[in-house]
């Protein structure tokens, strides 16, 4: 296992990337051993990059490669490199289209970062540098990009799928499988990527917001803590009001969910 050593990182010594990444496809085939993910990623010329690039560093950690393509072509060994930092990519467009196929596995995944597996859940813990563990990416919180994700896994284990963004759709696939579609309208870093998996009940209410849009809020926990939500419930409707009476920001995605349980590393995260 690679472990991370201690560096000091200095605001004068920052340089934006060569490329930047303006959208992201996942599929997750979430899977008991042998979990894939499949990324889409458009990426171009970083206008805000000065000088000349001819390699562009993609990180990853502990991912095992199925494939790579290019602007739909497969990538050939003298195209790219991969090595304990992540993939690099040798001579790339100004403007193109990276598919690739990782298999990870989470259920093995005892550092907490990235995908993990823990209390027969899936959990992610991306902040700071976690999402490198799921697949190839910028991973750095300069670059924002929108998000488009599908999750698939058995229904029996795992009826709740969550990520972020809105839900756009859901439904049955072969051998007791499903899946859900979440979208995320609004260009974020990777650190904030969130997704969960996993036998989850939830408590409802409803958000009227000052324009007068109709937003739903979910809190979702394991079923033996479900008694325990009323409170975080009428906190979240407080605040939710508060920062529209203080500050005029009113929530602009159409649901709000909470996912509190008991094996997370962190706390807390947006």
């Amino acid at each position: 296992m690679k472990e991370a050593a201690p560096r000091t990182i200095r605001l004068q010594d920052y340089r934006p990337p060569p490329w930047t990444i303006e959208t992201v496809d996942l599929r997750f085939d979430l899977r008991e051993e042998g979990t894939r993910v499949f990324s889409r990623l458009t990426l171009k010329r970083n206008p805000a990059f000065e000088g000349e690039a001819d390699r562009l560093l993609l990180h990853g950690e502990e991912l095992t490669p199925v494939c790579i393509r290019l602007d739909g072509s497969e990538l050939h060994g003298d195209r790219y490199r991969i090595d304990d930092e992540g993939l690099t990519l040798f001579d790339p467009p100004d403007h193109f289209v990276l598919e690739s196929e990782v298999e990870i596995a989470p259920e093995e995944n005892t550092r907490l970062e990235g995908l993990y597996r823990s209390g027969g859940m899936f959990c992610t813990q991306c902040e700071a540098e976690g999402f490198r563990r799921i697949t190839w990416y910028l991973d750095r919180p300069d670059v924002m990009a929108r998000f488009n994700v599908r999750i698939e896994a058995d229904r029996a284990r795992y009826p709740v799928l969550l990520s972020n963004g809105n839900p756009v759709e859901a439904g049955e696939l072969p051998g007791g499988r499903h899946y859900a579609v979440w979208d995320d309208p609004f260009p974020k870093p990777s650190y904030l990527f969130a997704l969960v998996a996993g036998n989850l009940k939830h408590v409802e209410e409803h958000f009227t917001t000052a324009s007068g849009r109709r937003v739903r809020l979910r809190i979702y926990v394991e079923p033996e803590n479900i008694d325990r939500c009323d409170h975080a419930m009428r906190s979240l409707i407080r605040a939710m009001r508060w920062d529209e009476e203080q500050y005029g920001r009113e929530y602009d995605l159409e649901v709000f969910n909470i996912v509190a349980v008991n094996d997370f590393n962190m706390g807390a995260m947006e």
